[in-house]
């Protein structure tokens, strides 16, 4: 073999190697630095960003599960980059399928297109294989909270059914604390993946959980991906609202606005190939 032939394979395969287009497993984690800890950096982005709506109303709007949904999740983009005074999105979890980091990197991709930053919450595929790991390593902790223009809102890990129904996911006595500390905020809202209506749900913390939501009384509503369609209502009849949202399968999403102590206003936006 002629040694420049020789030469120029390996000045090649570097090349590919630095730009990290090699994929070494499908279950790799490796990760360019530019690409982790993304929901510290959105949220203190975030914070530097002058408030999009008028007075004290937050308006943001709320997706859930992307997978697969690549083409729909460009359009998607599209249509949220229209909208006018919104100051993040938030996507419901089940970023990717398999928890490969092809698939959480394919969505970035398309999501940091958007004019406004995007937070996510764990999704129960997204904790497949080696999911959790890659969700922590891109995103960061699976459960944590923040405060925006005057709102509390808290995100958490309800994916039950993927540690076994042992009785520690979600996490119950963090998000009584977290419920507990109202000091900054006005109202308070809690996201998660499942619901606490959904058999992937733990059984065993339903009771606990609901609970600690109804002695909220500065909480607006719960909020969930999953089920993949919109729904709404008060299922455990104690004053609590909760609502879930589409999958970006069905060329869906809402906007939330929020003002006042507990007033909210619901919107549904249709894109793509349906609108």
């Amino acid at each position: 073999m002629n040694s420049w032939y020789s030469c120029g394979c390996v000045l090649a395969l570097t090349s590919l190697v630095s730009c990290s287009l090699v994929e070494y497993s499908p279950n790799q984690t490796h990760l360019p630095a530019t690409e982790r800890g993304l929901t510290t950096q959105t949220l203190a982005h975030l914070q530097q960003m002058p408030r999009a709506a008028a007075g004290d109303t937050v308006r943001f709007v709320f997706v859930g599960d992307t997978q697969r949904f690549y083409d729909e999740t460009e359009q998607f983009v599209a249509s949220v980059n229209r909208q006018r005074a919104i100051d993040f999105v938030f996507v419901g979890g089940d970023i990717s399928d398999f928890g490969l980091l092809r698939e959480f990197r394919w969505v970035h991709q398309r999501l940091q297109q958007l004019r406004v930053p995007y937070l996510t919450v764990v999704g129960n595929h997204d904790l497949v294989g080696n999911g959790r790991a890659i969700y922590q390593s891109i995103y960061g902790p699976l459960n944590y909270s923040f405060r925006y223009g005057g709102t509390k809102f808290i995100c958490l890990d309800t994916n039950g059914r993927e540690y076994g129904f042992g009785a520690q996911v979600p996490d119950v006595p963090w998000l009584r604390q977290q419920l507990q500390d109202t000091a900054g905020s006005q109202r308070t809202v809690v996201l998660s993946h499942v619901p606490p209506t959904d058999e992937d749900f733990d059984p065993a913390l339903v009771p606990p959980y609901t609970a600690t939501l109804r002695g909220c009384s500065r909480l607006v509503f719960h909020l969930s991906g999953h089920v993949h369609r919109y729904t709404a209502g008060q299922p455990f009849h104690d004053g609590v609202t909760y609502l879930t949202t589409y999958s970006l399968a069905k060329h869906r999403y809402h906007i939330i606005s929020l003002w006042g102590q507990r007033q909210f206003r619901l919107e549904t936006v249709t894109y793509g190939p349906e609108a």
